[in-house]
């Protein structure tokens, strides 16, 4: 069974908005390039102007540099075919570059919150003219870049690199605000070092999200917005279903979900039946639930009775063990009477 996206005409690295046509390759390869310009002209501002804030939104943009160059590597990697080694292809690279950016930005956070209280305590003069000219060329810059970003795909990395462009955006609209108010009003110098903490709080908050999702695709926790009840619910409706169990869901990417799942099935069907069935319940979950891969074991009848899952997750039995009735999720069958299993691809 291939490998379907999520939301069809979003492929997991090559497809973009409809409206524009443009590839996400080519998204962040232009963003890249923007965001590498605007860490050379904040830089030589911030100097220029002896700006914590232009500083710390440079050194910003300089993570975002490295950021946007991991999002291109991982969406060129997913784009690779799958193979004897990777069975599932290399969807979570774009995970685990999601996972990078926030570690980078966090470190980023560390070191801009221990300049800027440096600076509260030590404020210098501020060139505030330098300042404001140069925060409002990379907001402008960064405000582009967020728009071009943002794809309105439900993929984690390119939310990744929209947030780091979002989060760039705002950073500079704080060093704006603060270079306007050293420049009108004659706001006392630690507005400088001020400014600078606020895009450390805006670059925590980024963190924070990306960091959080990244880990739950990781650990292949459920999407949170599926409901595993209705799933079964809806696998259940399927005529030929009589019970669905040892029902697992996790994500290989952002937009590519799996799912494995037991179902028992009534009549005592034979295999070109049960592969009609099994054909049907992945109809069911594909379409409303968001499913690109279901892989089904049938059973004829129930192991257990009540309402304890026969199938529990526990490592296999020992060769010269003998069989606890009941169990045949991951180790040995005990049931002669279990007669159908089979895999629907």
């Amino acid at each position: 069974m291939p490998l379907v996206p999520v939301h069809p005409g979003h492929y997991p690295g090559e497809q973009g908005r409809r409206d524009t046509g443009m590839t996400r390759t080519r998204r962040l390869t232009v963003s890249l390039a923007v965001n590498v310009l605007v860490v050379a002209v904040e830089a030589a501002g911030g100097l220029a102007a002896h700006s914590i804030g232009l500083l710390a939104d440079a050194g910003h943009n300089l993570t975002d540099v490295g950021a946007l160059a991991l999002s291109l590597a991982a969406v060129r990697w997913a784009l690779r075919p799958r193979n004897a080694a990777r069975t599932f292809g290399n969807h979570r690279g774009t995970i685990l570059a999601a996972l990078a950016n926030s570690a980078i930005v966090s470190a980023v956070t560390v070191l801009v919150v221990v300049e800027s209280l440096h600076r509260l305590g030590h404020p210098g003069p501020v060139r505030g003219t330098i300042m404001m000219a140069v925060a409002t060329v990379a907001l402008v810059v960064n405000v582009a870049a967020a728009r071009l970003l943002s794809d309105g795909s439900h993929d984690l990395n390119m939310r990744a690199a929209f947030l780091h462009m979002a989060g760039d955006a705002l950073a500079s609209l704080a060093v704006v605000a603060a270079a306007l108010a050293i420049v009108v009003g004659g706001a006392p110098r630690w507005l400088d070092p001020a400014s600078g903490l606020a895009v450390a709080a805006v670059i925590a908050v980024q963190s924070v999200v990306v960091l959080r999702e990244s880990v739950s695709v990781l650990l292949e926790s459920t999407p949170a917005d599926l409901d595993l009840a209705a799933v079964s619910e809806a696998m259940t409706a399927v005529p030929g279903v009589g019970e669905v169990h040892d029902l697992h869901a996790w994500s290989l990417s952002s937009e590519v979900r799996a799912l494995s799942a037991h179902l028992v099935l009534v009549g005592h069907p034979t295999l070109e039946e049960a592969n009609t069935v099994g054909e049907a319940v992945k109809a069911a979950v594909g379409g409303p639930f968001s499913i690109a891969h279901a892989t089904l074991e049938f059973e004829c009848e129930r192991c257990v009775a009540g309402t304890t899952d026969p199938c529990t997750m526990e490592p296999p039995l020992p060769a010269d063990s003998t069989p606890v009735a009941g169990r045949h999720g991951h180790g040995t069958d005990a049931r002669p009477s279990l007669v159908g299993r089979f895999h629907p691809h």
